[in-house]
C-alpha cells in the first residue's frame, strides 16, 4: 500500500523567514537579513501560520512577540533547521573538493602489488580523503554496499560500468615449486595435468573454476583435481610455494616468486591472456571529487606491477562477463 510523505510538500516554506523574525523580533530586520522585502517576509510567515493552523506571532505597531504556539514551534524548528543547513554544507563540501571516505572493493591479490603504492601516494596527495579497502573475492553491488568503486580483472567487470585500466593484459600462468617438480614429472601437455595435484579456486558464486588454457587458437577448459580448494589467489599461490601442487594464477602475483626461484613456470605455451585489471565505477555523472581525484591519480602514476606505465581506458567495458 502506497504511503503518504511524512513531510508535506512545501512544509519547510517560510521556516527560515519565521526563524529570522523570531531572532530579531522584527519583520523589517528579518527582511534586510534575507535580502527581501518586509512584505515578502510577512506573506511567508502568514502562509506558514496557515499551514501550521495557529498564529505564531503577536504583532503590534510597536513590537513583535511569539505566541505560545510560536515559542513551541521555535524550540523544535530552530535546531532542526540548523541541522538541515549543516547537512547541506557537508554535502556541498563533498561535492566540491576531494574529501570524505573513499570506499574500494578489491581482490586480495592486487593489494600488495598494485594498490599499496597507489594508496600511499594518493593519501599523501589528498590528506582530506580517507581510503577504506575491503579486500575480498566476492563481486559486490557497489551502490547497494556503499562502495565508490571496485577493482577487478576485466572479464569480471559488468558491461554497464565505467572502467579505467590499471594494468596491461597479462597471462594466467601455471606454476609449481622446485620441490614439487622434483617429485613429479614436469607437464608438457595439457593432458599431463591429469597426473598432477592441481590447486583450485572456488568462485564467488560457489562453483569451482576449471583451469583455462589455450592450445593454438582453441581455448581449453581443463577439469583438474588436487588437495586444496582456495577462495583467493594469494592462498593458492602460498600453497604452491609449499609444494602442495601446481597453481594457475595471474602472472603479476607470481613474477617475484619465479624470479627468486621459489616457483617455476610450466606449460608456458598454453598460458591464456587475461584482459588486465581495471578500476570500475557506475557513472561519470555520479562521480564525486574524491573518486575523480583517485582516477586522475591512477592515470598520472606508473603501474606498480612490472614498473610499466599505467595504460588507461576511461570507458564503458564491452564484451565482458560477470562471475
Amino acid at each position: 500500500m502506497k504511503q503518504n510523505f511524512t513531510v508535506r510538500q512545501g512544509a519547510l516554506d517560510g521556516v527560515e523567514a519565521f526563524l529570522r523574525v523570531a531572532q530579531y523580533r522584527s519583520f523589517r530586520r528579518a527582511a534586510a537579513e534575507l535580502g527581501v522585502t518586509p512584505s515578502a517576509i510577512s506573506q511567508a510567515v502568514r502562509a506558514l501560520e496557515a499551514r501550521v493552523g495557529a498564529a505564531l506571532f503577536i504583532r503590534t505597531t510597536r513590537s513583535v512577540g511569539l505566541t505560545e504556539a510560536g515559542a513551541r514551534f521555535l524550540s523544535r524548528a530552530k535546531p532542526a533547521f540548523e541541522e538541515l543547513v549543516a547537512a547541506s554544507e557537508v554535502a556541498r563540501d563533498l561535492g566540491q573538493r576531494p574529501t570524505g571516505l573513499l570506499r574500494l572493493t578489491v581482490p586480495r591479490a592486487v593489494v600488495p602489488i598494485l594498490l599499496e603504492p597507489l594508496i600511499a601516494s594518493f593519501c599523501q596527495a589528498y590528506p582530506e580523503v580517507e581510503v577504506e579497502i575491503a579486500a575480498g573475492e566476492e563481486l559486490v553491488d557497489l551502490a547497494a554496499k556503499g562502495f565508490d568503486a571496485g577493482v577487478r580483472m576485466g572479464q569480471f567487470v559488468a558491461t554497464d560500468m565505467v572502467a579505467v585500466r590499471l594494468t596491461p593484459p597479462f597471462p594466467f600462468v601455471v606454476v609449481g615449486s622446485p620441490d614439487y617438480l622434483r617429485r613429479h614429472r614436469q607437464p608438457e601437455r595439457i593432458d599431463d595435468l591429469r597426473q598432477h595435484a592441481c590447486l583450485r579456486i572456488r568462485r564467488s558464486n560457489g562453483s569451482i573454476a576449471p583451469w583455462s588454457l589455450v592450445d593454438g587458437n582453441k581455448t581449453v577448459e581443463a577439469i583438474v583435481s588436487g588437495p586444496l580448494i582456495a577462495h583467493d589467489f594469494p592462498t593458492m599461490l602460498g600453497a604452491a610455494v609449499e609444494g602442495m601442487g601446481l597453481a594457475q594464477v595471474p602472472a603479476p602475483i607470481a613474477t617475484s616468486l619465479v624470479k627468486t626461484g621459489k616457483l617455476v613456470q610450466v606449460l608456458k605455451s598454453f598460458a591464456p591472456m587475461a584482459p588486465g585489471v581495471f578500476l570500475y565505477y557506475p557513472s561519470r555523472h555520479q562521480t564525486m571529487p574524491k573518486l575523480r581525484a583517485f582516477i586522475d591519480h591512477v592515470k598520472a602514476r606508473p603501474a606498480a606491477a612490472g614498473k610499466t606505465r599505467v595504460h588507461v581506458d576511461d570507458k564503458r567495458t564491452r564484451g565482458t562477463k560477470t562471475r
